[in-house]
């Protein structure tokens, strides 16, 4: 992990209380760390000459925060942020190097206390606190916090910005490290603080909120390498590597195994590559071994030409990013392990090259997946959907509770949701609200799309079960339609990532999206 998270309990440090107020912020200010953050209000700066926690600071530092408000730095803005350093002024006991102050604005009022409205002002903050000199920093929590129910969702995100913004891609592993400028955010370490009152939520919270982080940079640090090093094999040797150091069994079947398994589907996307396929199988044991397990697919499609059905050349780079279902399955499996949660989650993931070649299969093709429906192949460049229903047939034997597959299947979604949500596809209700409520509680939403009966028609073939595409009309519909002829045995929900998973231009790179959301989704469960 690119930064470091601790928690720290300060018993005194009371700040809704007036009496315990001074004592509270001497005992914040008297921590050796480059910076101690601390959040105010619009009615704290009004009542700065009066009462409150910036008429306490002033005191305590000798006037610096009233300086700052006649000079303009403090200001009554949502995310408005001014640092004070520490100078000759400032009493002896502090030991605090930096004082950041973080403006909430009308924050405090219940309409505008979401965890929207908080991450805002919690990015900027981060923001402030990297690429410069500081390098650790405490933050304390009830500063921000004015709805305890939603503390051990602020501490999880606040680690989960924290942890975006300290990210870089090579940082983590020399194997990784291309450019020879690459360096590290100066910035961490960060000690989430706060009172008894929140001593519990806060240690659990940081738990959980540091394993997710440790596993989105890892779905970034995939989804970021090349094509010609992260490859079906190296996402496998990348799966039993952690099983040597957190409690996972991995498992990976070869192609002579899926051949076995009648797996023709996920076989006719491998035969146009050199590189041969894998089929990845990932166990987290945190239930009772009796309890039904939650299962993940991931779609690990490596580099993605398109197969014999060529995509255009331009951006055909950022086809390395169609393994990012496969990578956010690995990162969330590991997230599970580390933070030891007590669930049976269970990942799958076929993995394979889509490449043109003289094996490659051809538009008209017809193959037999291993459910037993046969596939005409209209186009190959949908060969996500050929290599996740073989995948969703397999897990049938785990006899699951849930099952969630997540892929970068279609441009379509992109077209339909942009960069903000995530589609998401299921006639189960429960995993619908399950999955909406966790997107809001990370910051990595979903939006419902149909999954009416209506649009199978589309995917009539004359010659097969089923054809693989359905037209231009709704095509991230009629793929997760396609794929739902292979879940009628268990609940089933469908994340097309495609628009969430990477972001193009000037910030390119892997988002570790959905981790936050499969993460947030098992703490739920």
């Amino acid at each position: 992990m690119t930064i470091q998270f601790s928690s720290k309990v300060f018993a005194q440090a009371d700040l809704s209380s007036p009496k315990l107020l001074k004592a509270g912020l001497s005992s914040l200010l008297a921590q050796s760390t480059d910076c101690l953050v601390l959040a105010y209000s619009q009615a704290q700066l009004n009542t700065l000459t009066k009462s409150g926690l910036l008429k306490e600071l002033d005191g305590l530092l000798g006037g610096v925060v009233k300086l700052a408000k006649e000079a303009g730095d403090l200001e009554d803005k949502q995310s408005a942020i001014c640092l004070l350093r520490a100078d000759k002024s400032w009493p002896a006991n502090v030991k605090a190097k930096r004082l950041l102050l973080v403006g909430l604005g009308e924050l405090g009022a219940k309409e505008a206390n979401t965890l929207l409205a908080y991450s805002k002002v919690a990015r900027t903050a981060l923001k402030a606190l990297s690429n410069g000199p500081i390098t650790n920093a405490v933050w304390f929590m009830p500063s921000f916090v004015t709805e305890a129910h939603q503390f051990g969702e602020q501490v999880r995100v606040t680690l989960q910005l924290a942890g975006d913004q300290a990210y870089r891609f090579g940082v983590r592993q020399p194997a990784m490290k291309f450019k020879a400028k690459d360096k590290a955010d100066p910035f961490n370490h960060l000690t989430i603080a706060c009172n008894n009152t929140f001593a519990k939520e806060l240690k659990l919270a940081v738990t959980e909120g540091s394993a997710m982080v440790e596993g989105m940079d890892l779905a970034k640090d995939l989804g970021n390498l090349p094509p010609n090093i992260c490859t079906p094999t190296y996402l496998a040797k990348t799966a039993q590597g952690l099983a040597k150091k957190v409690p996972l069994k991995v498992e990976v079947l070869g192609q002579k195994q899926l051949e076995a398994l009648g797996m023709g589907s996920f076989l006719s996307v491998a035969k146009g590559s050199d590189t041969p396929p894998q089929f990845i199988i990932m166990r987290h044991q945190g239930g009772k071994p009796s309890e039904a397990p939650i299962v993940l697919v991931g779609k690990g499609i490596t580099f993605d030409t398109g197969g014999i059905s060529l995509k255009p050349g331009e951006a055909m780079d950022e086809m390395k990013y169609d393994m990012c279902g496969a990578a956010s399955v690995i990162g969330t499996l590991y997230a599970s392990a580390l933070m030891k949660l007590g669930k049976n989650v269970i990942g799958v993931i076929p993995t394979c090259e889509n490449m043109p070649s003289g094996r490659a299969s051809r538009p008209g093709d017809i193959v037999k997946s291993m459910s037993g429906q046969t596939i005409e192949i209209l186009n190959t460049d949908a060969e996500g959907r050929l290599i996740l229903c073989d995948a969703l047939t397999y897990v049938e034997r785990f006899k699951p509770r849930a099952v969630i597959d997540i892929a970068t299947l279609t441009g379509a979604c992109v077209i339909a949701l942009g960069h903000v949500h995530s589609g998401l596809f299921s006639d189960d209700q429960g995993l619908v609200d399950g999955l909406t409520k966790a997107g809001y509680a990370s910051l990595d939403t979903v939006w419902r799309l149909p999954l009416d009966a209506a649009y199978q028609e589309q995917l009539k073939s004359n010659f097969a079960d089923v054809a693989n595409i359905g037209g231009r009309p709704a095509g991230s519909v009629t793929a997760a339609c396609f794929l739902a002829r292979f879940t009628e045995k268990y609940k089933w929900a469908h994340l097309d990532i495609a628009g969430t998973a990477w972001k193009s231009g000037a910030a390119k790179g892997s988002t570790g999206r959905p981790v936050p959301l499969l993460v947030n989704f098992l703490l739920e469960q």
